[in-house]
């Protein structure tokens, strides 16, 4: 199986279009417009009954105590942890894209309503219905794609890895509200194929790509 997408070039920096916020010279960062980029694939295994789409990010600093701190830097030494941006599931075995900015176009406070989406398949939350549980402003279910944030003082870059997974069932054997760690779990035994692409961004202007 292969993947691939129109909206970045693998191993190179993403577009702030498709982030969550970008890099401001008065407040450090600011929301950005949030779309979804785009994915194909192709070559698809004999026997898919649907796709599950997953974008985590590896990169996210295990302890917070330094995270967007002035004067204060998140230190590439520090141990990482999975940060889930977009969990997607009961993807139709006859399709072979998704469109920019089809799932996503802006960042919507509160989150996005689901898990029913297009086509018949289903949005799990992602990690930002955690990272926003104390802020009265932001709190919510945030299902579908919301795009990269990582710390504005980190040390690194951090990854956004894109993974299609053939599945031999139709429907992801998951209910109501999940998350990607669910997913992952559930379509043990069932991944015929899987591909990853991955592209890179940074708030940090000292970081370079």
């Amino acid at each position: 199986m292969k993947l691939s997408s129109p909206s970045f070039t693998v191993g190179q920096a993403i577009p702030g279009a498709y982030a969550f916020c970008v890099p401001s010279p008065k407040d450090r960062v600011t929301l950005s417009s949030n779309r979804n980029p785009a994915l194909r694939w192709d070559n698809v295994p004999e026997g898919t009954k649907s796709f599950v789409l997953i974008c985590h990010d590896p990169d996210v600093p295990s302890k917070g105590d330094d995270v967007n701190q002035p004067d204060r830097t998140v230190p590439a030494s520090l141990p990482r942890v999975d940060f889930f941006h977009w969990v997607l599931v009961d993807i139709p075995a006859d399709m072979r894209e998704i469109r920019d900015g089809e799932y996503s176009q802006v960042v919507t406070p509160r989150g996005k309503p689901g898990p029913a989406t297009h086509y018949g398949a289903r949005h799990g939350v992602n990690d930002y219905t955690g990272w926003f549980a104390s802020d009265a402003n932001m709190a919510g279910d945030y299902y579908g794609y919301d795009g990269p944030c990582p710390p504005w003082n980190d040390e690194i870059a951090h990854h956004y890895v894109f993974t299609l997974y053939a599945l031999d069932i139709a429907c992801c054997p998951v209910e109501g509200r999940f998350t990607g760690a669910d997913v992952r779990r559930a379509i043990g035994g069932h991944v015929l194929a899987k591909q990853s692409i991955a592209g890179k961004y940074t708030l940090n202007p000292d970081v370079a790509i």
